[in-house]
């Protein structure tokens, strides 16, 4: 192990991915297992996401979710990757913050998004539309005063109001700057497009005002890591979502993570095998010694303080066995 990869803190994400032939509630039940797992594995922190209406996808109300895992964990840092914002009253999240916060105290993390519904359906029954994600910012400024008790409504948001929930903002397209301006740590992705991932973590660090939830930049760049013997086995890994992404960019659904043996025998089209290679090209795999050396170089060429895996497959057990390789090269 490097000493950069030893300063480096390192987390999961787990979207609950729902999986061919399989109930979504197992997904969720599986998202609380993994947690139990990487807690004992010594990562720092575990998160859970955000999404409607999506059927690859069981993890609809992260706090929620995150109440499971945090129940079933002791430990291990819990939080969301996170809440949409736009979706919500900022108030009902402070509350719901306030109400993890309280039952488990110095764990909970407040991840936080600027995304609307995958599908006008979706942002139709949400009662949002696109432009609700406009005032983020805005949004982000109400929902942090419900926790310093600054709201000019006089409400006091319970059990939010005077406690302490450390916020992230997910940087996608205008996070960086609002994240900088606001003064909070950034998660930022992803690892297939280390250029724009660059630019933007330069974006955020040179307008970063300090401010009392954070002093100095805090960047936690996200992605998919995937450890395993050989090279071969490490990209199997990656081929149910990437070929569950092609499917939605070229069907506009995203289904269930099917087996890798199914999807290479599947005859794709050409834009579908287009958007299929390229959800395999630039992610962070292969076997301890080659994920070792990739994370070196994006940790210097980023210098991000934390790295939150983000890998989604078919087979529990490989996955499991591969966050067991990463944390072997962590610990070193």
């Amino acid at each position: 192990m490097t000493s950069v990869i030893a300063a480096t803190r390192f987390s999961v994400l787990d979207r609950s991915r729902t999986r061919e032939g399989r109930p979504p509630g197992e997904a969720l039940r599986d998202t609380v297992a993994l947690a139990r797992e990487v807690e004992a594995l010594g990562y720092h922190r575990f998160w859970v996401s955000e999404h409607h209406g999506v059927p690859g996808v069981a993890g609809s109300a992260p706090t929620v979710l995150a109440a499971a895992v945090a129940a079933a964990t002791g430990t291990i840092r819990v939080g969301t990757g996170g809440v949409m914002l736009p979706n919500h009253r900022p108030l009902v999240v402070a509350e719901q913050f306030g109400v993890l916060e309280s039952l488990f105290p110095g764990r909970i993390d407040m991840g936080l998004g600027r995304s609307v519904g995958f599908t006008t359906g979706v942002r139709k029954a949400l009662g949002r539309d696109k432009e609700d994600a406009e005032d983020f910012a805005g949004q982000l400024q109400e929902l942090l005063g419900w926790f310093r008790g600054t709201s000019p409504t006089g409400v006091r948001a319970r059990p939010a109001d005077g406690l302490t929930v450390p916020p992230f903002v997910l940087a996608m397209g205008e996070g960086a700057t609002i994240a900088a301006e606001a003064g909070l740590p950034m998660v930022i992705g992803d690892l297939r497009n280390r250029e724009k991932m660059l630019r933007g973590v330069e974006h955020y660090r040179d307008r970063f005002r300090p401010s009392p939830w954070a002093a100095e930049p805090y960047v936690v760049i996200s992605g998919n890591v995937a450890v395993a013997d050989t090279p071969e086995q490490a990209r199997r890994l990656l081929v149910p979502e990437a070929w569950s992404m092609a499917h939605s960019r070229t069907h506009g659904t995203f289904p269930p993570l099917p087996p890798a043996e199914r999807v290479e025998s599947l005859a794709m089209t050409a834009r579908e095998r287009g958007f299929y290679e390229s959800g395999l090209t630039g992610q962070l795999a292969g076997s301890e010694e080659q994920v070792a050396h990739e994370l070196e170089t994006v940790l210097k060429e980023t210098g991000a303080q934390e790295v939150l895996v983000t890998t989604s497959t078919y087979d529990r057990e490989a996955l499991l066995d591969s966050y067991r390789r990463l944390a072997s090269i962590v610990s070193g």
